[in-house]
Parts: structure tokens; sequence; C-alpha cells
């Protein structure tokens, strides 16, 4: 069987239309991001007033040959029933749909188990977006370098220090011509700075060609008597006749795609000289909550609470919240639905979620305090700082690599005058005494 891709038409100067994809991935990912997966899935977590997710379709709204946007992953279809009715409402110019994956496919598997309705009205571009991602996703930039290259792709790449490339996709590019001349996903030595920021723009003509063909090496490649994957993987994506209902491999656009494009496409690369940030654990949120409210007040966004001798911007306050006048915010903290904030506390670099109660002279410092949890008066519950530059929220103390954003779980309950110091807090749990450095169970 054949790919065959439909014919797209270009004329009188319209643009072409593009599509985009948000990949969320699916509940047996995202373990790093406990405790606060627990109980919400890390798409939907709220960061800077809003999901991870609404950052992705805010940045997507804003490309105006863009109406059909697409999540895929293996979530419960009703898991992002409600958050897309109301992001539908919020971004009427864009149809969005969650498609859901049978089982876990891998980043490109799942965009080729949906290229039948991905490829519906012929779209010229498809945009690729990891969710977990935070950055001002320059989408339209990233178009304009592929109309100008006639690109097939263009991946976002940033610089980071050369100690940290190596956790990363590494892009060694043409500095003149900005076309990607090698590619390697988290390569054992150092190649390169340009790293890989999980968004990518694909012409409709060369992705699923690529992705094909991935699988078409998987299937081919020589195979041991008791490896029967090759078989599995070709059944499951229809590239021939199998009855086997064996779980199949995964095919990654990192791991298997790229570096292909690299070797035989017009690929490019869009460096990025903004914030850009990976939300893989929970302490993580910080940071990237951070960048997200300094962009809004950069921008001049109303949702942001006005400055005053108490609000210290960019400061984030949901308008069902309730912060005493005598309360100090800032910078960098978001407060969500009726969360309580008493007299004379002091939150900064953190966030509070939904019907979260800090007490009176309490101080919250680089924490996420979680749903309905309890800090109470002249407690103190707080993490440490971490370079701007740096990409690790983990931090050594005593000798032990220990989480530098405190984090409390759902409905945890921290006593009076009790001190807790870079501990990670799971749900129900109740702190009657000081503790540092511990994941508390």
């Amino acid at each position: 069987m054949s790919l065959q891709l439909p014919l797209r038409e270009r004329s009188n100067g319209i643009p072409g239309v593009t599509k985009a994809v948000i990949l969320v991935g699916g509940a047996s990912r995202g373990t790093r991001f406990r405790p606060l997966s627990l109980d919400v899935p890390k798409p939907l977590f709220d960061i800077a007033g809003h999901p991870i997710i609404w950052h992705c379709l805010a940045a997507i709204s804003k490309v105006p040959s863009i109406h059909e946007v697409y999540l895929i992953g293996y979530y419960e279809e009703s898991v992002f029933r409600d958050f897309i009715k109301d992001a539908s409402l919020e971004f009427p110019n864009l149809s969005i749909k969650y498609l859901r994956e049978y089982q876990a496919l891998g980043t490109a598997g799942g965009l080729y188990h949906f290229r039948d309705t991905i490829l519906r009205h012929h779209p010229e571009h498809i945009f690729v977006l990891n969710s977990d991602v935070c950055c001002s996703f320059p989408l339209n930039e990233m178009l304009r370098l592929a109309e100008e290259k006639d690109a097939e792709a263009v991946i976002l790449g940033t610089r980071v220090p050369e100690e940290a490339a190596c956790n990363f996709g590494c892009i060694v590019s043409d500095s003149h011509t900005r076309r990607v001349l090698h590619y390697v996903e988290k390569p054992e030595s150092y190649i390169s700075n340009l790293i890989n920021c999980g968004v990518y723009l694909f012409s409709a003509d060369a992705l699923f060609p690529s992705i094909r063909s991935a699988i078409k090496r998987r299937v081919d490649r020589p195979r041991l008597a008791s490896y029967r994957s090759s078989e599995n993987l070709a059944a499951s994506f229809h590239l021939e006749d199998d009855d086997s209902t064996e779980k199949p491999e995964v095919i990654r656009l990192e791991q298997d795609i790229l570096s292909d494009m690299a070797d035989n496409k017009q690929f490019f690369v869009y460096e990025t000289k903004d914030f850009w940030r990976q939300i893989k654990t929970a302490g993580s949120a910080i940071p990237a909550n951070a960048l997200y409210l300094q962009k809004a007040w950069q921008n001049g966004s109303q949702e942001l609470a006005q400055p005053s001798a108490n609000i210290i911007p960019p400061v984030y306050i949901h308008p069902t919240a309730q912060v005493h006048p005598t309360a100090k915010l800032g910078p960098n903290v978001s407060v969500g639905p009726r969360a309580v904030i008493g007299a004379g506390a002091r939150v900064k670099e953190s966030i509070v979620l939904e019907d979260a109660e800090i007490k009176h002279d309490a101080c919250v410092l680089y924490s996420i305090i979680g749903w309905s949890s309890r800090v109470g008066a002249w407690a103190r519950v707080e993490g440490t700082p971490t370079p701007v530059t740096s990409h690790n929220t983990t931090i050594i103390k005593n000798g032990v690599k220990v989480q530098a954003i405190t984090i409390l779980g759902k409905e945890c309950v921290v006593g009076d005058e009790v001190r807790v110091q870079n501990c990670v807090c799971l749900p129900f749990k109740e702190l009657k005494r000081d503790v540092a450095n511990e994941v508390i169970m």
C-alpha cells in the first residue's frame, strides 16, 4: 500500500491552509510531574493563570492561516472536553478537536495514525507542538522562513549552556543558510549547544512519507527469531496484513524522523532569542510561570494585577481569589480560583492553586501550594532559587539531590509556625514539625 497525498492548489496568491497539532501525551506519561499530575493531567495544569496547552493555543490563534487544531494523546476523551468547550469560545477562529490514540504510539506514530484526518482540506503546512514546552512560540516567523526557503521542515531551536546541551536533541546547522546539517537526540558527547525546542513546522508533502519511511525501515531491518515487534508495527500502521494484536513499537519524531530529514530534506532551523523552557518536572512549573507572567507583563496584559505597594509585578490573581490588602505578593506569583491569602502573608515566585489558603503572616517562596492545601499562620514554605539559565530544578543538599522547588500536593496542611524547605509533599499529608530536603509520603 502506498500513501497517496492529496494535491494542493495555491492560486491567486492566496496562502495555503495550515493546520496545527498539539501532542498532549497520556496518563502513563508525566510521572516526573507528580504529585501535581496525580490530580490534573499535566497539559491542563494552570501556569500563569491558564492551562499549559492554552498558551500553545493562544500562539496558534495568531497564525491567520490556521483554522483547525488537533490535540493528539491517549487520555480519555472526557479529560479535555470542558477545556475544548471553553477554548472554542475564547478562540472562535479555531476548530479544536481531540484525537485519542488507542495506545501510546509515540510523537510521530500518533500523527501517522490520524494522517487522513490531518490531511483533510489539503493543508500545505502542519505545525506540531509538544504541549510540555514554555516559550513565545514564534509560529509566524517559522512559517515565513519555510516559505522563504521552500522548506520541507522547520524546527524551533535555542541556545543552552554547553554543559546542558546533551540533555536535549542537538542541531548542527549552517550559520548562513540556517539549513539543518545534522540532528542527534541526546548525544553521548557534545556536538552543538543549539537544541530542539519541541516545536516543528512540516510541509504536508514531506511529513507523512518521512514517517512511513521510518516505519518501513523498522519493518525491513533484520529480525531476530524472538523479536516480533516489526510485524506488529507494520500491522498497527496498516502497512501489511497481520492479525497480531500485540503492542507495537512507538515511532518518535525526535529519534526516528528528524535525523533522517537532516540528511534528505530541505530542513531548516529557526533560532529563537526569546525565552524557552521545558515543563517536565513539577518544579519546572515555577520558572515557566515566571516566564509566561513576564511576557504577559511586557505585552500589557489586562489579566495581571496592577502594581502597588504590596503587588510587585508580574502577579496574576484570579478574580475569585481573596487577597488581604496587607499581604505582599510578587514578583512572579499566580493565585488560583477561590484561594485565600491572609493578612501580612508574603508570597514570592510561587503558584497558589485553587481553594488553597495561606494564613496570616505566613511566607511562601519558590513553592507550589496544592489544591485546597493550608499553610498555617507564621509558617514558612520555601524552595531554593536556581539560576535563570539553568534547565534543572534539583539541587544538592548534604550530598543528596533534592527538589529545589517545594511542592505541596492536594489537601496538604502545614501547621502554624512550621517550616518546610525543599520538600515534595504528596497529597493529604499534615506537617506538624519542621522538615527539609525530603519527599513526604
